[in-house]
């Protein structure tokens, strides 16, 4: 049923991975069971990858034909993305199947689908290598089931979902690959620019490898042809600009989309035509479904004529605009246009139809715009220079109504420039065009649209002067520079409101506008009204960079955390310190003269001397997906929720210490020695567990101890409280004795203080290293233990720190020789963890450690 619903939504033309699930509800056969046929792999590979299986996708007598695997279509390999199922096949292969049984299995496809355990490998980047090399082996068993055919295929096409998409293409960094073993590669929502979370190394020097040889290696990869087609913005978890295939790599042999560019995705594509060997035969292929979306099947050498063979009544058309409506004609009409009189006067012909057909193959230059039902073609009269006349072929309308229309117009007259308004306008003001329709179609440019942080609302009203029935406006928002599209259909006259954001910024070296194409209404008035959206602003800075909050949340932790340590005499207040020490003035302007200074080569020579990394901020800025005020907004971003998120965590604390004061009667918390012999094999047990299982395991538990601790000190201090106020009630010289526990109280107050803080810090750790635990219970039947682990190392070095932060005070640190330093060193902390941080979160953990570090060697020294 979760098929049917995703077809169903595809046949209506939304905007859904159509190589997930792309079967008309008219199609969809639930009579027919499937299965999916377990490959028996070679004993060498089963042991290697007891995880991993190889399957083949069948239903009905389709999947009863190939038990004994006596295989004679063509392999199509479908690999799952992170935590996908093998499953998952079933949508290509069972319109695979419908298709070929429509041309009698003249050809036919073999769908194979590999089961990766429904890995979460866009979390945890540990396992991809294993996932490229069983790939491999996959694919060398596979074309083994061919090797008794007359003609076995030497090679496979691979449709790559998500992150499977990233595997097949890593397949060509293995040194004992050999790349015509794959001559088509397909993918659907795949990150191939970087990881959506980068959360371990593994991970992003798996991308680093697969571009770079990508790159390196453009011209050995020619002969494989590539399609990448992105989601569109209602992929929320893979933003479309992460799925252009890298722009250096292969010219000329691959190609990258938008799903809303593509409006007949909903339809298979030409299958004989897509397997052949023949790279450029493959590329024009992709170029004719995913680019020019015409209106017929894909053909290699179309016919330049065609023979009118109807006995329909010949007409002349000589003006330059003609209308034409049908309604239940049972004659056929030809209408011819003579081109020698207008190419004096006029640029181009544009004609749209809702049924009709045209002749002389110009279906080929069709655009769909809505569904099939519409259909217009726009010629640029100076590409036909031979032509002497356009044939537009009206077969007999038997029940059916429609309207034809043409008209010659000049270029210059129908393309006007709109500028869009400043970023800081925010809304206020506007750019406004007017259009006086005495024709078919114009072209309003965008001027200076070529930013991602570019977001605006245009308004079309549309006004006519007769009331008659109208057909519907049709507004086209075109994108050049990545097949952007998205089409707009509105009543007329109406108001209609169309979004206009980028996936990618403008190439450098495009010079192209983004063009609103509106397919209008002749004798309508159209009003374009354009604003600045800065909720969608704020949107597409939330697309952009979300990976990085958890950067500039700890981040203004850190800062808070210092602030705490340099008034432990005070009260240490955590909302108070946010709002002392959180400023983006303390932190930007290092990272923003450090990118600037990257700029000159001596600093770039000094810079890579010091082993340094380079500044994530520069890296974003040469992708265009960065600029000053990114950095001020997500900081902002960051101190709010660093705030409500220790509102949230200290008023849970307060509930669940009540609670806990309901249930058990709190003991006094005994003052005890920092390192002890219980908490020294505490230390070492939990090194263990790291060790022999996970490191996120042992950070986990640590943690929960952490928190059980402060969870316990909460409650004591809630108690000691209540006793105090009752004391002071009964008797005043009670009272004045206790002044001295009033201090000590007060030191309790300021060191829970303090452990929350470290808590609120920990917590944020411990969601970063949360996935390599989960990955590790998925795997627990296989393995007990993670490898490679991205933090074992760390979370030794944690387990240590904490078991000895959780049992400390203020009282040991005031009187520290270090606390001046440790206070002061988290500004430069916060600073490198925003500038080394944004794009490789792994990293965060580090200063994390290092922080906390100073604070035990502060309880010493």
């Amino acid at each position: 049923w979760s098929q049917l619903l995703l077809s169903w939504e595809n046949w209506w033309g939304f905007d859904m991975p159509f190589f997930i699930s792309s079967l008309p509800p008219c199609i969809i056969r639930l009579d027919l069971l499937y299965e999916c046929a377990k490959i028996k792999l070679p004993k060498k590979t089963a042991r290697r990858y007891p995880a991993y299986e190889l399957y083949l996708y069948g239903e009905g007598n389709y999947a009863e034909e190939n038990k004994n695997l006596l295989l004679t279509g063509i392999p199509v390999l479908f690999l799952p993305g992170n935590a996908g199922s093998y499953k998952q096949v079933r949508s290509l292969g069972s319109i695979a199947l419908r298709k070929a049984e429509d041309v009698d299995f003249k050809y036919h496809f073999n769908f194979f689908s590999v089961n990766f355990n429904e890995e979460l490998v866009a979390l945890y980047g540990g396992s991809l290598q294993r996932q490229t090399k069983f790939v491999h082996e996959c694919i060398k068993v596979i074309l083994k089931l061919y090797r008794d055919r007359e003609f076995a295929p030497s090679s496979v096409a691979i449709v790559g979902h998500s992150m499977g998409g990233l595997v097949a293409r890593a397949l060509l960094t293995l040194k004992n690959f050999k790349p015509e073993l794959v001559n088509l590669l397909i993918t659907q929502a795949t990150p191939h620019v970087a990881p959506v979370m980068p959360l371990d190394r593994y991970l992003t020097d798996f991308y680093t490898a697969v571009n770079n040889h990508w790159i390196l290696k453009a011209q050995d990869l020619r002969n494989l042809t590539t399609l990448s087609v992105a989601g569109g913005f209602r992929d929320y978890q893979v933003r479309s600009g992460l799925a252009f295939l890298p722009r250096l790599s292969q010219h000329d042999s691959a190609l990258s989309v938008v799903s809303s560019a593509v409006p007949r995705a909903w339809a298979s594509t030409d299958h004989l035509s897509i397997i052949t060997e023949d790279p450029k035969k493959r590329m024009s292929v992709l170029n004719h479904h995913f680019v020019r979306h015409p209106a017929k099947m894909f053909e290699e050498n179309p016919e330049v004529f065609t023979d009118l063979t109807g006995a329909f009544m010949w007409i002349t058309v000589k003006g330059s605009k003609w209308t034409y409506s049908v309604y239940n004609d049972s004659d056929g009409k030809y209408f011819a246009f003579p081109l020698a009189s207008h190419r004096k006067s006029y640029s181009h012909v544009y004609c749209e139809n809702s049924m009709a057909m045209f002749s002389n193959d110009f279906s080929s230059f069709f655009l769909f715009l809505f569904s099939s039902l519409f259909k217009v073609v726009m010629l640029k009269l100076l590409d036909y220079p031979s032509l002497s006349h356009i044939v537009i072929q009206v077969p007999p309308a038997a029940g059916n109504k429609y309207t034809l229309g043409c008209e010659f117009f000049k270029e210059d007259s129908r393309t006007v420039q709109l500028p869009v308004t400043h970023l800081f306008s925010f809304g206020l003001s506007s750019s406004k065009i007017l259009l006086n329709s005495t024709g078919l179609f114009y072209n309003v440019q965008l001027q200076h649209f070529n930013q991602i942080y570019q977001a605006f609302k245009i308004y079309i009203e549309s006004h006519c002067q007769s009331l008659k029935e109208r057909k519907p406006s049709v507004y086209r928002l075109h994108i050049p520079w990545s097949y952007e599209d998205s089409i707009t259909v509105a009543k007329v006259p109406s108001l209609t409101e169309i979004s206009a954001k980028l996936h990618i910024a403008q190439p450098h070296d495009d010079s192209s506008l983004p063009e609103l194409n509106i397919y209008s209404s002749p004798d309508c008035q159209y009003e374009v009204i354009l604003k600045t959206s800065l909720l969608q602003v704020l949107g597409q800075i939330v697309r952009f960079h979300a990976g990085a909050f958890p950067v500039y949340i700890v981040s203004n932790i850190l800062l808070t955390y210092g602030g705490q340590l340099s008034t432990l005499r005070s009260t240490g207040n955590f909302s108070l310190e946010l709002v002392r020490t959180a400023k983006p003035y303390k932190v930007e302007p290092l990272i923003s003269i450090v990118v600037f200074l990257q700029g000159f080569n001596w600093f770039r020579e000094i810079w890579e001397s010091l082993s340094l990394p380079e500044v994530d901020a520069a890296v974003l800025s040469s992708q265009d997906a960065w600029f000053p005020l990114v950095s001020l907004i997500l900081f902002l971003f960051g101190t709010g929720i660093a705030y409500w998120s220790e509102v949230f965590f200290s008023t849970s604390l307060r509930l669940f210490s009540s609670l806990w004061l309901t249930l058990i009667r709190p003991t006094e918390l005994q003052k005890d020695k920092l390192i002890t012999p219980r908490r020294l094999c505490g230390m070492i047990s939990l090194a263990l567990v790291s060790w022999t299982t996970c490191g996120a395991f042992a950070v986990l538990i640590i943690y929960l101890q952490y928190l059980f601790k402060v969870l316990k000190e909460t409650s004591q201090n809630s108690s000691t409280h209540t006793i105090k106020a009752q004391s002071s009630v009964d008797s005043i010289p009670e009272a004045t004795q206790s002044l001295s526990n009033s201090k000590i109280l007060a030191e309790a107050v300021n060191s829970l203080k303090m452990h929350i803080t470290i808590l609120n810090l920990f917590t944020w750790i411990v969601l970063l290293n949360l996935p390599s635990f989960i990955y590790l219970l998925k795997n627990l039947r296989y393995n007990v233990r993670l490898d490679p682990d991205p933090c074992r190392s760390t979370a030794i070095i944690l387990v240590c720190i904490l078991e000895i932060l959780m049992n400390s005070s203020t009282s040991e640190v005031k009187s520290s020789k270090l606390l001046k330093i440790a206070a002061k060193v988290q500004l430069p902390l916060s600073v490198a963890m925003l500038a080394f941080g944004r794009m490789h979160l792994y990293r965060v953990p580090h200063f994390v450690t290092f922080s906390l570090l100073l604070h035990v060697l502060c309880c010493f020294v």
